[in-house]
Parts: structure tokens; sequence; C-alpha cells
């Protein structure tokens, strides 16, 4: 019996190729704009950004969308998601001025970060939003002082398994530390909300939306015996985006995730939430760099992009692994992808499956429409990718 050896570099190499070409064939618009003059540049889908929220209120008609702004602040993705409806969630003065401009209104506004600067707490409040998450004594302490009667909701931890950008070691606490912040809340004159959990960026476990909504019902329920009506629950975001391998569909998570508040709600929450951010712009942006360098370093193929972690990518050094495509022919190395800066951090990824590149080639990066702007600065005087909508 011959064994069949499985060549994992072109399974790879093939699966970007055909994400960038499935990308291109839905967005013919984007065929002039492969080879700029000037890269890096992201490029994003307006039309599939609108495609994406409807897509989500379609499969989740009860659930309320709070896009999260720190995915992709651009005024312009705000712009066509107010216009559509959405809500959105905010952490700072400047995420929150920028929803403001575009005519939102603050009771279509949340702030989910459990640890909040006093003057964002201040100016929000003072602008109309009063929906904090909390998850410690000290943040009611803080929200009973300058935001009075806001409502709370607090954060309880839930694993981070199968995630790609697991959040669970920084926020949350336990049901029965959530009931009594919740019982505290009360007695600071605050306003008992809600719950809401987080599964994870970019989540590929649906074992962790079970336990996050199971959770939730347990706390829901111990609430209710202390005499707290709670209304709210946040499902918040990890809807995950295609990058080297097939994602959860939108469809998928949400059949599964009706299902779960079914079974352990038979008394639905008065209000319903759900806050993506990468799930909704993720995969709807490109980036185009350009080979500035090319060197065998060792056993390792090295190239160089006018791009790096701190130029755009900066979620490589946590664990995204993003899709690369270069438009050439010929057997394919693994590569080592460095960035443009001096920094020796700067490596955007390793063992990527590449026909030999040339200076002067285009690399295409694919799903770059979320955390990559966002995070991005000049460091060592290098540009930050120009965004354009074709």
């Amino acid at each position: 019996m011959v064994e069949e050896v499985v060549d994992r570099r072109r399974v790879q190499f093939e699966f970007a190729k055909r994400s960038f070409e499935a990308f291109l064939s839905e967005r013919e618009r984007f065929l002039p704009y492969l080879k700029p003059q000037v890269t890096p540049v992201l490029y994003m889908d307006l039309e599939g950004i609108k495609s994406r929220y409807i897509e989500l209120r379609y499969h989740l008609p009860q659930v309320k969308v709070y896009y999260a702004v720190k995915a992709n602040d651009h005024p312009e993705i705000i712009r066509v998601l107010a216009e559509l409806g959405s809500g959105f969630e905010v952490a700072s003065s400047e995420e929150l001025r920028r929803v403001l401009e575009m005519g939102v209104s603050p009771d279509r506004v949340i702030s989910s970060n459990p640890v909040k600067p006093m003057d964002f707490i201040e100016y929000a409040y003072s602008k109309g939003v009063d929906r904090f998450a909390v998850d410690s004594f000290t943040e009611v302490d803080k929200l009973a002082k300058v935001a009075k009667r806001s409502r709370v909701y607090v954060r309880l931890v839930v694993p981070n398994e199968g995630s790609d950008w697991p959040l669970s070691k920084k926020f949350g606490v336990d049901v029965n530390t959530a009931l009594d912040i919740l019982e505290y809340a009360r007695e600071k004159g605050l306003i008992p909300y809600g719950v809401t959990f987080h599964v994870g960026s970019q989540c590929n476990n649906y074992r962790n939306w079970f336990i996050g909504i199971r959770t939730a019902a347990e706390l829901w329920s111990k609430a209710k015996e202390r005499g707290l009506r709670l209304q709210m629950l946040n499902l918040g975001g990890g809807i995950p985006v295609r990058y080297t391998y097939e994602a959860l569909s939108v469809e998928d998570i949400a059949y599964y995730v009706r299902g779960l508040l079914q079974k352990f709600f038979p008394s639905m929450p008065h209000e319903l939430q759900i806050e993506p951010g990468r799930g909704i712009v993720g995969d709807q942006g490109i980036m185009v760099t350009r080979v500035i360098g090319k060197a065998r370093r060792g056993n390792e193929n090295w190239i160089y992009i006018d791009t790096g972690v701190f130029n755009g990518l900066a979620e490589a050094l946590g664990g995204i692994r993003y899709a690369f495509y270069l438009d050439r022919e010929g057997e394919l190395e693994e590569w080592t992808i460095g960035g443009v800066s001096c920094d020796s951090m700067d490596v955007v990824a390793r063992s990527v499956p590449l026909p030999e590149p040339e200076v002067g080639d285009y690399l295409y990066i694919l799903s770059a429409g979320a955390y990559t702007t966002v995070y991005a600065a000049n460091f060592n005087g290098f540009p930050v990718p120009q965004v354009v909508f074709p």
C-alpha cells in the first residue's frame, strides 16, 4: 500500500491563492488597484461590510448589533454602519467622539471595557451614554462617583480555548463574584442591568459560547433569587474570519447560539446584544505590500516587506497568522517575512510557503481589515498603510 504524501506547503499556498481569487471574484472593481505606486495600502470593501452587518441581523434578528469600534475606527466604516442602524461599542473618548460625529444617538452606544479612564466615564455620561461594563468593585465606585444612575453589566470569565486571541486572563469574574458586584452596584445607586462575556477574539470553538451562555444563565437565575431583575445579555464578540484556515460561519454560530438561548433562557432577556468587530470588517480588507529585501540567514529564507508589526500588523505578535499571496509560479519554499523597521521583534510571519520572490514584487495580505491600521504607528519613521475604499 502506497501512502499518499500531503504537500503541506502546496496546500497552504493554494489555500491562500484560492482566498485571494475568491476575494477578487466578488470585487472586480478592486482589480485596477492591485499594483499601486505607493505601498503599503489597505483596501477596504464598504459594500462587503454592509453585507456582513445585514447577514448578522438576518441570522440573529432578536440581537442588537454593537460594532466594536476598536477593530477599525475609520470614519467611513462608522458612517456606513451608522446609516444601517448599527449600535457601537466604544472604550475611549476619541472612539465615542467619532461615533457621535456621525449623528449616532447615545442610546445606540455602550462601553464594554471593564476598566475605564475616569475622564472617559465623565465624558460619556455627559453625552448621554449610560451603559457600562464592570468586573470589579473599584469600577463600581468610579461609576457611582461620576455616572450616577448609570446601568452596569458585569463581565463573566469564560474559557477562550480555540480562540486565536484569548482574552480571559485580563478581564472577567466568576458567578459568585459577579453576583456580589451587581448587588454592590445596586447599593451604590447604580442600576444592575445585565451580563456579558467574551469567548475570545477569532473564536472557532462552539464550546466557548456554550459555557458563556450557560454561565450567564446561572448568574441570571441567582440574581433573580436576590431580587436583581436583570434586563440584558451581551454575547460579546469573537465571530471569526478566514485567515490560513476556514472559519465558522455567521450562520452556523447564530444557529448554535439561538439554540443555546432557548435551552438556558426559557424566558428570554428583554434585550440581547452582540458586539462584533473582526467579524464585520476582518475579511473585508486586503493589504498590498512590496518586497524590499531578500536574504538567506542560516537555514532560513528571509524576505522583507515595506510594513511590519509596528506599522499595521501587530496581531502577528499575538498569534494571528495571515494568509499571504504572491503572484508568481515556481517551486515553493518556506520564508520568514520580516518587517520594515530595524527592530528584531519586527517579524510578521514564519514558515510561509511562497514561490521565490524578487525585490519589488507585490505581496498580498488577506483578511487585513481588522486590528491593523488601528494598531499602527509611524515607528522608525515608516508610514502606516493608507486606507482606500475602491
